[in-house]
């Protein structure tokens, strides 16, 4: 059985003692005469949270960097006049808080 002495930056070694995997890759370094670790080094990408532009009475309207979105739920037990009718009263409160918030943003 022969042994490989492998250089190991403080944090990969620090994940390694604490039982987490360190993926990276490994190589032979002929000038130190060891195997040498070149841990990866990923981070995730943190996406900015959607800002509430109105609170509606069925769901919300919600602005994120490239998207306006509109979300409504209803109940299952209404009939589907009343469902025609409370999306349409959606729409329109919808509509109404983009004008709103397109009006505040230009004074």
């Amino acid at each position: 059985m022969k042994y490989i002495t492998i250089a190991i930056d403080e944090k990969s070694y620090a994940r390694m003692v604490a039982g987490l995997r360190v993926e990276g890759s490994v190589g032979f370094d002929p000038n130190k005469g060891m195997g040498d670790l070149n841990a990866y080094n990923r981070k995730k990408s943190v996406r900015p949270k959607d800002r509430l532009v109105k609170k509606l009475a069925w769901g919300w309207v919600k602005e994120s960097l490239k998207q306006l979105k509109v979300f409504a739920s209803f109940p299952k037990d209404l009939s589907l006049a009343e469902l025609i009718e409370l999306l349409n009263e959606h729409a329109r409160s919808a509509k109404d808080a983009l004008i709103e918030r397109e009006i505040i943003e230009r004074v």
